[in-house]
């Protein structure tokens, strides 16, 4: 029998309601890796660049030697210093943070160089965030051992963006139409796993993610399934106790503030059967109980979307493949989906926030 897939619709990629094209910062990503090559796939589609402003974030060196790999050899690239108040709608304008050095591009391989220039990317994006000269940012995937080479000590985006813009839950969700999945536990070694999953982690995402379905979402009384932690939910307690002890009384006091919230549920039931149940989303446990079944069901149009941040911030649902960089291969579906929900979120939110 075939899997049941979600229901899918792409974001509205219409103007917003002020005619004005929205202005986006996509961060170039490792410059060894795919991120350069699905961004620019994308942004070569006039489709898609007509309704948005984007700006590059990162190098215009290694964009032009991505382009030339790709054939695009007479791409016109715009150089900027700063977010220009009138982005051009035709070639790319790339915001440089590169200064006066030529950065090395070396596909497939996991530098130092590379790590650090892709975290200079995102640190300029949410700047421009936050001084309101974008209204959302898209992150291209980076290297966490690249980072790591580079001196970061932060396992990633989400914790250096939740970091410098005093986001004190955020929370990991998967998109995909209407396929949502978050996350309690996310970058965390599996063994660490159990100790983590407590009440209160689960009550904090809980409430983050039914606040960004209303305020990002439209969706104002979300109706949110919890999945259980062991196989089958615990199955009565004869697989782990975790389910009677932490797991259910989290969703009772839950229900008991009106969120409509329900569980545990089996995990392997849920994908499999209850997709098209209702729920609006589902909270995972952890890191691949949630993630090996989405990008199952949505690869290639899936969507990380952290929830909990003061920004819009949006990201493909892979990583640098650095197996395929430079060899043209790399599908740009995710790339291309993380731009439009971006929009589409920033979008909603100048709608509905109050000024």
């Amino acid at each position: 029998m075939p899997i049941q897939r979600p229901t899918y619709q792409r974001p509205d990629p219409s103007h917003a309601s002020d005619g004005e094209r929205t202005r986006l910062a996509i961060t170039m990503g490792d410059p060894n890796g795919i991120g350069p090559e699905v961004l620019l796939k994308c942004l070569h589609d006039p489709e898609l660049t007509s309704n948005m402003a984007p700006v590059v974030i990162g190098s215009a060196h290694v964009l032009r030697v991505h382009a030339d790999t790709l054939g695009y050899s007479d791409l016109t690239i715009h150089t900027v210093s700063d977010i220009p108040d009138d982005v051009p709608e035709t070639g790319v304008t790339v915001l440089d943070v590169t200064g006066d050095t030529t950065p090395e591009v070396s596909f497939g391989d996991v530098t130092a160089s590379g790590g650090t220039l892709a975290m200079a990317a995102v640190d300029r994006a949410v700047d421009a965030c936050l001084s309101g000269d974008v209204a959302a940012m898209v992150t291209a995937p980076i290297s966490k051992d690249a980072i790591a080479k580079a001196g970061f000590t932060v396992p990633g985006h989400t914790e250096f963006i939740a970091k410098k813009t005093g986001g004190q839950q955020p929370t990991m969700m998967m998109v995909a139409g209407t396929l949502r999945v978050g996350l309690v536990t996310a970058h965390i070694p599996i063994s660490q796993v159990a100790d983590a999953v407590t009440e209160a982690a689960i009550r904090q995402k809980l409430d983050v993610m039914v606040e960004a379905l209303a305020q990002d979402f439209g969706i104002p009384e979300p109706r949110v399934g919890v999945l259980g932690l062991n196989p089958h939910a615990g199955d009565g307690g004869v697989l782990g106790s975790e389910e009677k002890e932490i797991i259910e009384p989290a969703v009772q006091k839950a229900r008991a503030d009106g969120i409509d919230v329900h569980g545990p549920l089996p995990a392997d039931g849920y994908f499999a059967t209850q997709l098209n149940q209702g729920y609006d989303a589902v909270l995972a446990m952890y890191h691949d109980q949630g993630l090996v079944p989405f990008k199952a069901l949505a690869f290639d149009r899936g969507v990380n979307y952290t929830a909990g941040l003061p920004i819009v911030r949006t990201s493909p649902d892979h990583g640098t493949a650095y197996g395929i960089a430079g060899r043209g291969m790399a599908l740009p579906g995710s790339m291309r989906s993380a731009i439009e929900e971006a929009v589409a979120i920033a979008r909603h939110r100048a709608a509905t926030m109050p000024a």
